[in-house]
């Protein structure tokens, strides 16, 4: 076993030993005041501007509501923790913020280690761990776990989409494509599901896939850069499993070092952070969005969520924040549904009962105690000019090949 993955593993598993040994906590409702909501996530740190933005999404949606009245009368109330995206800090966030007896639920977490953290105190707690900002596969069982909801398609999708368009649009062999990943369960999460693609596409043997890695929270990218160069077989594509920060220095540096290759990068990298960090040395870049674009679609939830987000901040609209907008918005739709005193519980309930809806996305999205997905949709964007553009698999590769070909 991988000497990291054995520690974060024996980490994990001390951390639940010592929760389940704790009695098991009374039934949370809700009570008569505010309604109390819970989030822990990245304000400080390499991944920082994600944690900000998903909150501030969430926010606004929640001060919408409270102009309208609230909730019968009750207000939202959000509670946020910094844990920045260390696993370690958040578990003992997670404890503080269960031991609220009036929390309802907590919403719109940022990444998989962090997740895989809470896991344990949420079930024990048996509180909602709602619209987290991660398409990991271990929050996606299959039946789904009672207290994990999601509202994004998962790294799975996304990762097939790229997969799907590389090889059947763009010409492309499974050996062409490789891949750049943190080195923890975001990381490996996109990689299997990567690795799941190719395999539809023919590919057998794991040994014919490049697999370079970083560690979290660095930006130590050189020495997965220099495996790529060196590589027998140069890739064509590299796809990306990281956050903003090293995921620029990584394309930076690649584009100085000559390496031809088209590079993608699944949505939790952080697209507007991406883009600043980037600025013209980003021209061409393909980042796939599980939401639609924020500052150009007409939609009537995007357009609700700009006009909600002017309101409490002037900052300009993003994907991560319509996300936690998004995430808001369903959240009061479930807590709307519930029948009697609001508890924990009976806000899943609520949520179950919505089967098939529309909030103006053009979309149907679907709840039921057989499926915590909201949403499979995968949207392609492209860097152009410093800016993240809407655009279609067919235009994108059609530019690239205009680079790629002499």
């Amino acid at each position: 076993m991988n000497p990291y993955a054995f520690v974060f593993f024996w980490l994990l598993l001390c951390q639940s030993l010592a929760v389940w040994a704790l009695p098991p906590p009374a039934m949370a409702t809700a009570g008569e005041g505010d309604l109390l909501f819970g989030m822990s996530t990245a304000l400080s740190g390499p991944a920082a501007e994600l944690g900000q933005e998903m909150r501030r999404g969430v926010l606004a949606g929640f001060e919408a509501a409270n102009r309208g009245g609230g909730l019968g009368g009750r207000r939202l109330r959000l509670i946020s923790l910094d844990d920045g995206y260390e696993p370690s800090r958040t578990a003992p966030n997670m404890q503080q913020l269960l031991d609220h007896d009036d929390l309802l639920a907590v919403i719109g977490n940022v990444g998989t280690p962090t997740a895989i953290a809470s896991l344990p105190l949420i079930r024990r707690y048996r509180t909602l761990f709602f619209a987290p900002f991660s398409g990991a596969g271990g929050l996606r069982r299959s039946p789904p776990e009672r207290y994990v909801m999601n509202i994004r398609a998962s790294y799975a999708e996304e990762i097939s989409t790229m997969v799907d368009a590389l090889i059947e649009k763009g010409g492309l062999q499974p050996r062409d494509i490789a891949f750049f990943t943190q080195r923890d369960g975001y990381g490996d999460a996109g990689y299997v599901g990567g690795f799941a693609a190719l395999k539809q596409h023919g590919l057998r043997d794991e040994q014919q896939v490049l697999h370079v890695r970083y560690r979290r929270n660095t930006l130590a990218v050189e020495n997965a850069l220099a495996d790529l160069l060196m590589a027998e077989h140069p890739p064509r594509a590299v796809i990306m499993v990281g956050a903003y920060a090293p995921c620029a220095k990584f394309i930076r540096l690649a584009k100085k070092s000559g390496l031809d290759a088209l590079l993608l990068n699944v949505s939790f990298v952080g697209s507007d952070a991406l883009a600043r960090e980037l600025g013209s040395a980003g021209e061409g870049v393909i980042i796939t969005q599980v939401v639609p674009h924020p500052k150009d679609s007409q939609l009537p939830l995007v357009q609700d969520y700009r006009r909600d987000l002017a309101k409490i901040d002037p900052s300009p609209p993003g994907f991560v924040s319509l996300e936690g907008y998004l995430a808001a918005r369903i959240l009061l739709l479930g807590l709307s549904r519930v029948k009697g005193e609001l508890t924990r519980e009976r806000l899943i309930d609520g949520l179950e009962q919505l089967q098939t809806f529309d909030l103006g996305l053009n979309l149907p999205l679907h709840f039921d105690p057989e499926d915590h997905q909201a949403s499979h949709r995968v949207w392609p964007t492209m860097l152009q000019q410093g800016q993240v553009v809407s655009t279609t698999w067919e235009h994108a590769l059609r530019q690239w090949r205009k680079v790629d070909e002499p």
